[in-house]
């Protein structure tokens, strides 16, 4: 039987949320599998209907507009996604893509409904998380009309990098690679408007760019700019 050591969940994960005992159990139901970058584990629009449970490395969220995928978020260790076709049976309403090496749990979809039938705060911690998720989704449509993008991309890379940043010399190395056009997507802004933004949150000391690498050096000022939105 091939072992995986754990990492530490991402705190408000949904792995994060359960009790040990309840997350070796609902664990065990499933296939554990290793995967490399740059797999579709879950493609919109398909009808299978299990979930999978992120156990080591990120995956992007992506939904297709017009031929061209765009980002809706990134999902960390601890992580559950193919939740809601596994509720409704419909298809899939977006697509999962491994960011470099992962590790996942594969649960049926029957094994994981019976599941949360017998571990009612297991079944809460699932609809927490996907209230989590809206939250989120409408936090974010209410900062485009809020705020103008540097704030936004700021708010944004500074929550990507609490996250999934990798401590370097300098800062913290986000550790999923973007397109300025995924950047575009997910502060909704024109694609140059991200690249102007990106360029002042530079010119001020705050991030340094490479392709399709980002590094936040002052964490806390990134954060902090949110409060001076007239810029």
């Amino acid at each position: 039987m091939t072992s995986f050591a754990e990492p530490a969940w991402a705190p408000g994960s949904f792995l994060a949320r359960i009790t040990v005992p309840e997350r070796e159990a609902l664990l065990a139901l499933g296939v554990t599998r290793r995967l490399p970058g740059g797999r579709q584990i879950l493609v919109e629009g398909n009808r299978d209907t299990h979930v999978e449970v992120i156990r080591q490395g990120h995956v992007k969220v992506t939904t297709d507009i017009g031929g061209a995928p765009r980002l809706l978020a990134i999902r960390l260790p601890g992580d559950i996604v193919g939740e809601l076709a596994a509720f409704t049976g419909n298809g899939r309403s977006a697509t999962v893509t491994t960011c470099g090496a992962v590790v996942s749990t594969v649960i049926r979809q029957a094994d994981f409904l019976a599941f949360l039938g017998e571990h009612p705060a297991v079944a809460n911690q699932v609809t927490a998380t996907v209230g989590g998720r809206l939250r989120w989704a409408n936090e974010r449509r209410s900062e485009f009309a809020a705020f103008p993008v540097h704030v936004r991309l700021a708010h944004v890379l500074g929550e990507i990098a609490a996250s999934c940043g990798e401590a370097v010399r300098d800062g913290l190395l986000i550790g999923v690679e973007l397109s300025q056009t995924e950047l575009a997507t997910l502060v909704g802004a024109a694609e140059d408007t991200v690249q102007k933004a990106l360029r002042l949150l530079r010119d001020r000391g705050l991030v340094r760019t490479g392709y399709r690498r980002i590094t936040v050096v002052d964490h806390l000022a990134l954060l902090a700019l949110a409060e001076e939105p007239d810029l």
